[in-house]
C-alpha cells in the first residue's frame, strides 16, 4: 500500500466511524469518502483479490441470491469479500473493499462477491472487471427511477459487450426471454433454469412484463409460464426460443414458508437439493448462486451443502420474534415479487394476521400504482388481521378493500411503532402461536430493522 493510498484510506475509516457514532450504519459513507479522495479506489483493491470478483445484479433477488452463493462458497473454503448488508452502488463496495485492505497491498479475502444495483452495474463492470457476472431477472421496478425494463436492458447489453463484460464469464436466467436474449450472442454463458411443468400457471399474468420479443417484436408464445414473464417461450416470428439451460431445478416442492426441495442438474451431475427459504423465486435464486458456482468450478457437493446450509439475509423471509410472538419478515417492492409471497403465504394453512408496510421513499419508488398489480385477492378469504403502515398506509387499505378484504380486518396507522406493537399484540384466540408476517417495501423494511434492533429483536444489518 503507497503511504499516499494508506493515508486515504485512514481518513475514508475515520469518516465510517463517524457516521456510525450518529447513528448510520457505516455501509457506504466511508466508501464514498474514499472514492472522492482516490476515484480509482475500486480497481486498486480489487486488483489485490488473487481469485478476482463476481457481480450478481438483478431486479429481484440479488441480495438473497449473494448471499447463497457466499455460503457455497465459504464451503467451498473460499474466503470472501462481499458486501452483506446490500449497499450495491459504487459506495458501498468501496467500503466493503476498504474494510477488508490491508497493510502492503494485501486484502482480507480471497474472491470478491459483489451484489450490484441495475443501473451501476456497467460502470462497476469496468472497474472491477469481474470474472463472471450472473444476470439473475429483470422486473418492472421503481418506474420512476429506472425507467421501463428496455432501459436497463440496453444498458446490461452494453455492459456484457464492453471490453470488461466480454472477459467476465456471464451467468444467465434462460427463463427470462430479455435475459436470455443479451447472452445468445456470447460462447460460454451459463444458463440456468426450471423445468417443471407441475408449477405452469394458468397463463401469463397481468403483472408480466417481457411480453414481446426484443428482435423482431412479435409477441411470445409461452408453452409454460412459471413466475411473471419467466417460464418456457418461443418467438413465432422469428424463431428465437429459450435456450436449453446448463443448470436446471427439477421436480420441485414448495414448502409455503418453510422452504422449498429441488433436484439440481449440473454439467457434474444431480443431487437433491433442501432450501432453507421459501417460494420459487428462492428456487430461482438457489439456482442463480448454483450457476455461478458451476461457472467457477465449484464442486457440487459443496454447492449442495451451501445452499442447504443457507439462512435468510435480512428481510427476505428472516424470522425474529416480536414482543414474544414470531415473525416473518418479507420483502415486497414490485408486483412480481409482492405476488409471489401471496403466493407462498396462501401455500400456509389457515387465516394470517399480516403487517403490511407501504413507502413512497426515493428508494422505493415515488409511484405506488404497483399495488394494483399485485394479487392481494389470493389472500382476501385467508386473512384475519391486516395492519397497514407506512407512508403510503391509507393508499393500501383502499387496494386491499378492492382485493375483497373485509374493512372490519383492515387496520391502518402510519406510525411504524405503534404498527408493530398492535399487530404482534393482536394474537389469533384460535392459535395464539400463529406468525405474524410482516411485508415491508425496501425502505419500510429497513425502519423496521432500526426499530427492530433498537428494541433488542434483532441484530444490526451492517455488522
Amino acid at each position: 500500500m503507497s503511504s499516499m493510498l494508506g493515508a486515504k484510506i485512514g481518513l475514508a475509516r475515520a469518516a465510517g466511524a463517524l457516521s456510525r457514532l450518529r447513528g448510520g450504519g457505516g455501509t457506504s459513507a466511508p466508501g464514498k469518502v474514499l472514492l472522492k479522495l482516490a476515484p480509482d479506489a475500486l480497481t486498486v483493491l480489487s486488483a489485490r483479490l488473487p481469485q478476482g470478483s463476481v457481480l450478481v445484479s438483478a431486479t429481484n433477488g440479488k441480495t438473497t441470491t449473494a448471499a447463497l452463493a457466499a455460503s457455497v462458497f465459504r464451503k467451498a473454503g473460499i474466503a470472501l469479500v462481499h458486501n452483506q448488508a446490500g449497499a450495491n452502488m459504487a459506495g458501498g463496495i468501496a467500503s466493503t473493499l476498504l474494510a477488508a485492505a490491508g497493510p502492503g497491498g494485501s486484502i482480507a479475502g480471497e474472491l470478491g462477491l459483489f451484489e450490484v444495483d441495475e443501473l451501476w452495474l456497467e460502470r462497476l463492470t469496468g472497474e472491477l472487471k469481474p470474472r463472471a457476472i450472473v444476470l439473475s431477472n429483470l422486473f418492472r421496478d421503481q418506474l420512476d427511477r429506472y425507467g421501463e425494463l428496455e432501459t436497463i436492458a440496453e444498458r446490461w447489453a452494453a455492459t456484457v459487450k464492453g471490453d470488461a463484460g466480454q472477459n467476465a464469464r456471464l451467468v444467465c436466467n434462460a427463463d427470462d426471454p430479455i435475459l436470455a436474449d443479451l447472452g445468445s450472442e456470447r460462447q460460454e454463458v451459463v444458463f440456468f433454469g426450471i423445468q417443471d411443468d407441475s408449477l405452469a400457471l394458468k397463463g401469463i399474468a397481468h403483472a408480466a412484463d417481457a411480453k414481446h420479443c426484443r428482435r423482431c417484436g412479435a409477441p411470445y408464445e409461452f408453452e409454460v409460464v412459471y413466475l411473471g414473464h419467466l417460464g418456457r417461450y418461443h418467438c413465432p416470428s422469428c424463431g428465437k426460443r429459450r435456450p436449453t439451460p446448463t443448470v436446471l431445478a427439477e421436480s420441485v416442492v414448495l414448502e409455503g414458508v418453510r422452504g422449498a426441495r429441488f433436484r439440481l442438474v449440473t454439467p457434474a451431475g444431480e443431487a437433491e437439493v433442501q432450501l432453507g427459504l421459501p417460494g420459487l423465486y428462492n428456487v430461482y435464486n438457489a439456482l442463480a448462486a448454483a450457476a455461478l458456482a458451476v461457472a467457477l468450478g465449484i464442486p457440487l457437493e459443496r454447492i449442495v451443502e451451501g445452499l442447504a446450509d443457507a439462512t435468510a439475509a435480512f428481510g427476505r423471509a428472516e424470522t425474529v420474534t416480536v414482543a414474544g410472538r414470531q415473525a416473518k419478515i418479507l420483502l415486497v417492492k414490485n408486483p412480481v415479487g409482492a405476488n409471489e409471497v401471496l403466493r407462498t403465504l396462501a401455500l400456509e394453512p389457515g387465516t394470517h394476521d399480516l403487517l403490511a408496510i407501504l413507502n413512497d421513499n426515493t428508494a422505493d419508488g415515488h409511484d405506488v400504482s404497483w399495488i394494483w398489480d399485485a394479487d392481494f385477492e389470493l389472500l382476501a378469504d385467508r386473512t384475519r388481521l391486516i395492519t397497514c403502515s407506512g407512508t403510503r398506509a391509507p393508499e393500501l387499505a383502499l387496494r386491499l378493500k378492492y382485493a375483497g378484504v373485509a374493512p372490519d380486518q383492515i387496520a391502518v396507522d402510519e406510525d411504524l411503532g405503534r404498527a408493530l406493537a398492535g399487530a404482534a399484540a393482536q394474537r389469533s384466540p384460535e392459535d395464539g402461536t400463529a406468525p405474524l408476517y410482516v411485508l415491508p417495501t425496501y425502505t419500510a423494511m429497513l425502519a423496521l430493522r432500526k426499530l427492530l434492533v433498537a428494541r433488542g429483536e434483532a441484530r444490526s444489518s451492517w455488522l
